[in-house]
């Protein structure tokens, strides 16, 4: 099983940005999805998630952030508008994945990552 991350990058404050995270391999179904982030020295915290059914879930429920997934192509994305500089994080995204077969286990996996930077 391997998530992908990608779509990070240096943004002004104000922008926005679009992250990709689409996973493969040994999988029969992924339950929920998510993305987090985390800077230096802080731990790791939800972003949002969202179910297969659509169900979603936000930290801020401020509209800022919109994370969406599309189910047959097993990728999440998430839509970040009007970015602040304390936006600035590597953000991650998480899969709850059912394998095929126990060559692989049950449960979370996590994407390698990518830095978002939102510059003032």
């Amino acid at each position: 099983v391997q998530l992908q991350a990608s779509g990070g990058g240096l943004v002004q404050a104000g922008g926005s940005l679009r992250l990709s995270c689409a996973v493969s391999g040994n999988i029969f179904s992924i339950n929920v999805m998510g993305w987090y982030r985390q800077t230096p020295g802080k731990q790791r915290e939800l972003v949002a998630q969202i179910t297969s059914g659509g169900s979603t879930n936000y930290a801020d429920p401020k509209g800022r952030f919109t994370i969406s997934r599309d189910n047959a192509k097993k990728t999440v994305w998430l839509q970040v508008n009007s970015l602040k500089p304390e936006d600035t994080a590597v953000y991650y995204c998480k899969a709850n994945i059912v394998p095929w077969n126990s060559r692989d286990r049950l449960g979370d996996y996590w994407g390698q990552g990518t830095l978002v930077t939102v510059s003032s």
